[in-house]
């Protein structure tokens, strides 16, 4: 079957096909006498498994690593298990760090007055480094203060 074709059974676009032959992903599809790619069934099975491992959100190389040990028929599962662990605890880092950034973003949101004033402790957060900087309504460095109405 040509890379349409493929695409639509496997359900991984023509151009990420490309690119997993290009970086060795896969390996390179044969080619008809007219030069085109032909994919068989085998590879189609193997492009589900790579749609499958990225939907989990597996980088490239652990996926690489994954399908050299799917191919490895003297494979111990704990390696694979090893490595399902692995991506377990970066996926629970993800997402405690954007439950963090959630915290800061509402904290910082409700702290903003969302009026006709210039001042924001968004921005003013956005413009340093220094986490324990009070969050109250501050004119900026530099601004010049108006009088409040």
């Amino acid at each position: 079957m040509n890379i349409g074709q493929a695409a639509k059974a496997s359900g991984v676009s023509a151009k990420m096909i490309r690119y997993y032959e290009e970086t060795g992903l896969i390996p390179a599809a044969g080619r008809t006498a007219s030069g085109y790619r032909d994919y068989s069934d085998t590879d189609v099975h193997m492009l589900r498994f790579i749609r499958r491992a990225r939907d989990l959100g597996f980088a490239v190389a652990e996926i690489s690593e994954l399908l050299g040990l799917w191919r490895d028929e003297s494979r111990q599962s704990a390696e694979v298990k090893r490595l399902a662990q692995g991506h377990i605890e970066a996926l629970k880092k993800k997402i405690a760090d954007l439950q963090d950034m959630e915290q800061t973003l509402t904290m910082l949101v409700n702290s903003c007055q969302g009026d006709h004033r210039p001042h924001c402790p968004i921005l003013q957060r956005l413009e340093t480094d220094r986490e324990d900087e009070n969050l109250s309504i501050q004119p900026r460095a530099g601004a010049i203060p108006r009088p409040l109405q």
